[in-house]
């Protein structure tokens, strides 16, 4: 955010503070300068632009889709055409990024989360009104953007850091002491800081000429009659990311209707402006009075203990290395405290992470080990979907068992439990008042749980063999690590990705699995212009969702891979290498309409068999752990109504799903009770109540009843009855009958009938093998590696593929969305995690 207002301020009020400049002839002045000053190398102060890698994200996303998932491919070409184009000016390139959120700014981070989850809102009230990607009015970064770039970058030989405070302070810091030519970003906190190289908008930036708009400090600080070490508590006053607007609201109320008596005829200017104005006035005021006493000047302001101390917090953050703050014997933001964790950690293990970090070449365990707290910002949920989980509840399982491999070995003969992980997951109706505290769980290993010491510095086959196991039992598909080697290690990654939400997402179709494997397969057919020209009919709010829930998914496996050791190659966990948006959507639809496998791998027989061997690596998985896939075609043409026809609950369970209130998630989606229309798990599924229209879960999911309209399980879904219009199972999936509109599945999954607008699946995954055409031997025969197809000539399915509907070509995203009709859903009872925990986690998690 900066400081409220004075970049706007410095653009429309302040005379000569903008100026446009050209990168390249001051990069040409600056090397000149450097040379002419300094008798080392002149390589060592060549021309460096510090590039605020946050700040560009929006910039440097210039795909045309951006609601899909992100279009990777696309997305790297633009990043290499930025960086060549500063590198062949002569320019180095130092990016920072965002490592932490500092809990001083905690305050500000929410309130954005909360700000975004509205813009998301919007976007899905849009798209489900008319099937199409809103304009850039609602734009939202796709999911993961701002991890998978700092990877990105590395890839393109550029040097990246990972910061371990603020990144805007790192930055200001870096380009200080580095004598860098100036600071690319657009964050107003670079006006503030003192001596600092020119700060250039990456707004205005216009890359093919390299021109772009100088905010210049000293212009500024003229025009409101400040000096420079004021700046700080004019910047609080005005609001920032540690002192928010409303802290100082009543100071700035006083100081502009002085401001006003004292200069009448300012009044016709902006607002904002005569609001910088006047508390420039009041600051000035404020030193001239106690003749520059750095104590006096905050307790002049007649604030509370509280707010006085926020306020120095706030001005101590532009203080840089060797500065002094405002007010003297208070020390600036303190270095980062040790690590809570260290007695769970060995010295060399907190060295790796913290190096591998600020090197932007780790992933969560830095976060684990050195600040016991996770984050993950928003993400394109519909918050009034009933049918699929939030990310942040799906990847759970897999977080506690990364954070059990990371702390539950033990160190120096320790036995003391870790703490809990505080995780602070934006998700629908999680209000973010408090982090959820999540404990570890040890991973299932034959023998002992290895140490993560030899997990990261060990050699030898046994090691590499110990790694992958580690890897994959995070994702409960052990049986995978004999693939390694006999097919390419993105497949790999997708294959147990794919299998790893199939066990965790009840809901999840055999389509949709199809539709995921099939694009990881086909991707690497296609360029990034193919990519782009992917015709899609309709945009579908579920296809969407399962996008996301996939490239947040790949997050999760560069954490699980960094903490095993590393047994695959972070490169192959890249989105580009196995995901793109477009495509899934297009295989999405294929699926969902029925179309023929050939179809769907386009008509390339390589692909349909490495499909193949794909999918029925997964269904033998899931099999085992007592999961089948069933067919549930969605029809398109129903994805984007509003109204039409009763929700996924309603259908299959006769409740209505707006019964109950906003939710939040604690522990192991283990019991809950009601808090002010929103719900609160606890415990282990142990007990609960229904509390003011939401519902709990009683006795591990061992017994229950349905309480005002909700629903309960009884007896282990063991058996059960129907009450209120809900449903319940009976015979632990092995039997049952349908209730009031919903279903039952009768003969554990093998077979079943139709039942009063409800359906069954016969034979249950039992006409697989005749689909496979007898294919159990593919696997056996011939290992792919990529090799084999690459290069194998395919062919793009027809539009008359799709079923039911006609290709109409690019949509017209100009018109503003209609007004949503029915009220927001806000019920979040619906969520359960599937059934099939191999090892359940400990109580009390």
């Amino acid at each position: 955010m900066g400081v409220k207002g004075l970049q706007s301020f410095m653009e429309r009020s302040c005379p000569g503070a903008c100026v446009t400049v050209n990168l390249k002839e001051m990069a040409r002045k600056h090397a000149d300068k450097t040379q002419q000053g300094f008798t080392i190398p002149a390589n060592t102060y060549s021309p460096t632009l510090v590039v605020d890698g946050m700040a560009c994200l929006r910039h440097w996303y210039s795909c045309k889709d951006w609601v899909c998932g992100g279009q990777w491919k696309e997305y790297m070409e633009v990043l290499k055409r930025w960086v060549e184009a500063f590198t062949s000016a002569g320019i180095r390139l130092v990016f920072f990024f965002d490592g932490v959120v500092e809990e001083q700014k905690r305050e500000e981070w929410v309130k954005r989360r909360h700000r975004v989850n509205g813009e998301i809102s919007r976007l899905f009230h849009h798209l489900k009104a008319h099937g199409e990607q809103p304009g850039r009015e609602l734009f939202c970064l796709p999911s993961g953007l701002a991890s998978f770039t700092r990877f990105a970058l590395r890839l393109l030989g550029q040097e990246v850091f990972c910061s371990v405070r603020e990144a805007d302070y790192e930055i200001a810091s870096y380009a200080r002491q580095h004598k860098s030519m100036g600071i690319l970003g657009q964050d107003s906190d670079y006006i503030i800081y003192d001596r600092l190289p020119p700060y250039f908008s990456v707004a205005k930036l216009k890359i093919h000429s390299l021109t772009t708009v100088l905010y210049n400090q000293q212009r500024l600080c003229q025009t409101v009659g400040l000096d420079v070490n004021q700046l700080p508590l004019l910047a609080c006053l005005l609001g920032n990311d540690v002192v928010s607007v409303e802290k100082m609201q009543h100071i700035r109320n006083n100081a502009i209707s002085t401001y006003r008596i004292n200069n009448p005829a300012s009044h016709s200017g902006a607002p904002q402006g005569q609001m910088v104005l006047a508390v420039s006035h009041f600051v000035s005021s404020l030193w001239r009075r106690e003749e520059e006493d750095a104590g006096l000047i905050l307790h002049s302001l007649n604030l509370s203990a509280p707010l006085r101390e926020l306020l120095q917090r706030g001005i101590s953050s532009y203080i840089l290395p060797g500065q002094e703050a405002l007010q003297q014997g208070d020390s600036a933001l303190s270095s980062a405290s040790a690590s809570a964790f260290e007695k769970h950690v060995s010295p060399e293990i907190l060295k790796a992470c913290r190096e591998k970090h600020v090197a932007a070449d780790g992933f969560m365990v830095y976060s684990i080990v050195c600040e016991g707290v996770i984050e993950c910002s928003n993400t394109l949920e519909d918050a009034e979907d009933t049918e699929l989980l939030p990310q942040a509840i799906v990847y759970k399982p897999c977080r506690q068992r990364i954070y059990g491999l990371v702390l539950l070995h033990g160190h120096d003969g320790c036995s003391d439990d870790p703490p809990a992980i505080r995780e602070w997951f934006v998700y629908p109706g999680n209000p973010l008042q408090e982090p959820d505290m999540v404990h570890p769980v040890s991973i299932s290993l034959p023998g002992d749980q290895p140490s993560l010491d030899l997990l990261w510095f060990g050699t030898g086959p046994d090691v590499s063999a110990l790694r992958l196991m580690s890897f994959f039992s995070i994702f409960d598909c052990q049986e995978f690590s004999e693939l390694h080697g006999a097919i390419e290690d993105s497949l790999l990654a997708a294959l147990c990705l794919v299998t790893y939400i199939a066990l965790q997402v009840q809901t999840l179709s055999q389509e949709d699995v199809d539709a995921y494997l099939s694009q990881a397969v086909c991707l690497t057919l296609k360029s990034s212009q193919e990519l782009k020209n992917i015709k899609l009919p309709v945009l579908c709010s579920r296809a969407l969702q399962l996008g996301s829930l996939f490239v947040r998914g790949l997050g999760h496996l560069l954490g699980a891979n960094y903490a095993s050791g590393c047994p695959l190659p972070s490169a192959a966990l890249m989105p580009w290498q196995c995901f793109d948006g477009r495509l899934f959507h297009s295989k999405y639809l294929l699926a969902h309409s029925s179309a023929e496998n050939t179809v769907l791998l386009e008509n390339d027989s390589t692909c349909l068999s490495v499909f193949l061997r794909l999918r029925e690596k997964l269904t033998e998985t899931c099999m085992k752990q007592g999961k089948v896939l069933q067919s549930r075609p969605k029809p398109p043409e129903q994805s984007h109504q509003t109204t039409s026809g009763p929700r996924y609950r309603e259908r299959h369970t006769g409740q209505s799903s707006g019964s109950g209130k906003n939710w939040k998630e604690r522990g192991e989606t283990a019991g809950s009770q009601q808090h002010g229309g929103g719900w609160r798990e606890q415990g282990e599924m142990t007990g609960g109540q229904q509390h003011g229209g939401g519902w709990r879960e009683q006795g591990e999911m061992t017994g229950g009843q349905q309480h005002g309209g909700g629903w309960r399980e009884q007896g282990k879904m063991t058996g059960g009855q129907q009450h209120g219009g809900g449903w319940r199972e009976q015979g632990e999936m092995t039997g049952g009958q349908q209730h009031g509109g919903g279903w039952r599945d009768q003969g554990k999954m093998t077979g079943g009938q139709q039942h009063r607008g409800g359906w069954r699946e016969q034979g249950e995954m039992t006409g697989e093998r005749q689909e496979y055409g007898n294919r159990e031997g593919l696997w056996e025969r011939g290992g792919y590696r990529g090799g084999g197809y690459r290069g194998r000539q395919h062919f793009h399915s027809n539009s008359h593929a799709y079923a039911d509907f006609q290709d109409e070509g690019p949509y017209d995203t100009s018109r503003h969305p209609k007004q949503s009709r029915g009220g927001s859903n806000g019920s979040r009872g619906r969520y359960q995690l599937a059934p099939r925990w191999s090892h359940p986690p400990t109580s009390g998690t």
